[in-house]
C-alpha cells in the first residue's frame, strides 16, 4: 500500500478512529525523537498520549463534573500558636 493509498482510506475511519490513529502516530513520532536525541523528559507526554489512546479506543468520556467532588475543602489540621 502506498502512502497516498494510506491517505485515502483514512475517509472510511471514523472520527473516534482517526483520533486514536493520530495519538498512536504522535506517541511513535515522539518514542523516534527521544531515541534519536536520546531525551528522556518528553517520556510524561508519550504517557499522556498513550493515555488518552486507551481513553479514546474504550470510549470513556469524563467531565468536570466526575472530579466536582474529589478535593478535600477541610482547611487542614489545627494551627497552635
Amino acid at each position: 500500500m502506498t502512502l497516498q493509498e494510506m491517505i485515502q482510506s483514512l475517509d472510511d475511519l471514523s472520527r473516534p478512529e482517526q483520533q486514536s490513529l493520530l495519538a498512536v502516530l504522535q506517541t511513535k513520532l515522539l518514542e523516534s525523537n527521544c531515541h534519536d536525541t536520546g531525551r528522556k523528559e518528553a517520556t510524561f507526554w508519550q504517557g499522556v498520549l498513550n493515555f488518552r489512546t486507551a481513553l479514546q479506543r474504550e470510549g470513556l468520556i469524563f467531565t468536570d463534573e466526575d472530579f466536582a467532588d474529589i478535593r478535600d475543602r477541610a482547611p487542614g489540621r489545627e494551627i497552635v500558636l
